[in-house]
């Protein structure tokens, strides 16, 4: 393929950064950025020396590529029209609103033979990256998502804003259809659930347990994996991998552990850029996206599970049964 030409839609915080990579990209032109807000666009748009339109349409037929860094509402409108326009989409999370939305826009791309990525960043992770070799049989998964307040993000509830992430990897690792959910949250601040825990039982007997809050003193994002013969601690936001494995059969000396610990670190890269030459290298070569259509549908029919009954368990005006732990603040 030629110089793939791409556009960004919405270009607000996490927008802004998308445009900066394909502008950057090999074998990419980034022809425009588009966002109703005139001075967004216009900044942004100053900054990388490309057209500022407020309205996607104008777009549609003129570009190869696009990123979707709308809020959540637009994603299926926004998506749709530049699918059946013919152009390749990467949208962020969640992929859209409802389970039938993204079903659409899953089948639209399918027919059309276009790729569609959606944004779960967790996914090129140098840490989970490294990990993955080591990933059997889990058995239990516990997974802690904690960030301080902010407005930006509160269009959608923490479970669809952070959650979402953990669910996203736990599905992919786990890869067993759910059992059962056990879910409880609260708003705090904003009119939306604020902090949620879910206990996720799966078909093949692992459990996890999913803790996410917007209203922490601090910023943690880390997975802990244990397995027959080992465990992994996986810190998403320090990128630190440390396994702990049993040590195969002998005598060991007094005072010995029985197991061997290894830890890794590694550097902070750029998610953001390696989603998006992903991305790139998807519609070049024609190969499945490493997060298609389907596996961000896969996350919101699991979020939107443990939304209803958080909201079920506060309509109640109680909780659903399941206590949780609390989430550390």
């Amino acid at each position: 393929m030629e110089t793939i030409r791409a556009a960004v839609i919405g270009v607000g915080y996490l927008g802004r950064f998308h445009a900066q990579k394909y502008a950057a990209a090999a074998g990419c032109e980034l022809v425009a950025v588009v966002d109703p807000r005139d001075e967004t666009r216009s900044a942004v748009g100053a900054e990388l020396g490309v057209r500022a339109v407020s309205d996607h349409r104008e777009l549609l037929g003129k570009v190869d590529a696009v990123s979707v860094v709308t809020p959540t509402p637009a994603h299926y409108a926004i998506t749709r029209d530049f699918l059946e326009a013919g152009a390749h989409v990467l949208v962020e999370k969640p992929i859209t609103d409802t389970p039938e939305q993204a079903r659409e826009l899953i089948e639209l791309a399918r027919r059309k033979g276009r790729i569609l990525q959606v944004g779960h960043l967790e996914r090129f992770n140098a840490a989970i990256l490294a990990a993955e070799p080591y990933l059997r049989a889990p058995r239990f998964i516990e997974c802690h998502r904690l960030a301080p307040y902010r407005e930006r993000g509160t269009d959608v509830n923490v479970v669809l804003d952070l959650m979402i992430h953990d669910i996203d990897i736990v599905q992919t690792i786990v890869g067993a259809p759910i059992a059962s959910i056990d879910a409880i949250g609260t708003p705090v601040f904003s009119d939306e659930i604020d902090i949620a825990n879910a206990r996720i039982r799966f078909e093949n007997g692992c459990v996890a347990n999913a803790t996410a809050s917007r209203v922490s003193l601090k910023t943690e994002r880390k997975l802990r994996i244990f397995e027959d013969e080992a465990y992994l601690s996986i810190d998403l936001q320090q990128k630190i991998l440390t396994l702990i494995r049993k040590k195969p059969g002998g005598v060991l000396e007094p005072g010995q552990l029985p197991v061997t610990i290894e830890e890794r670190s590694f550097d902070q890269g750029d998610a953001l850029k390696a989603e998006i030459e992903s991305f790139l290298d998807c519609i070049r070569t024609g190969r499945e996206p490493i997060v298609p259509g389907e596996a961000g549908l896969r996350a919101l029919e699991t979020a939107m599970r443990i939304t209803e009954q958080v909201q079920q368990g506060l309509r109640r005006g109680g909780q659903t049964g399941y206590p949780g732990p609390a989430a550390s603040t």
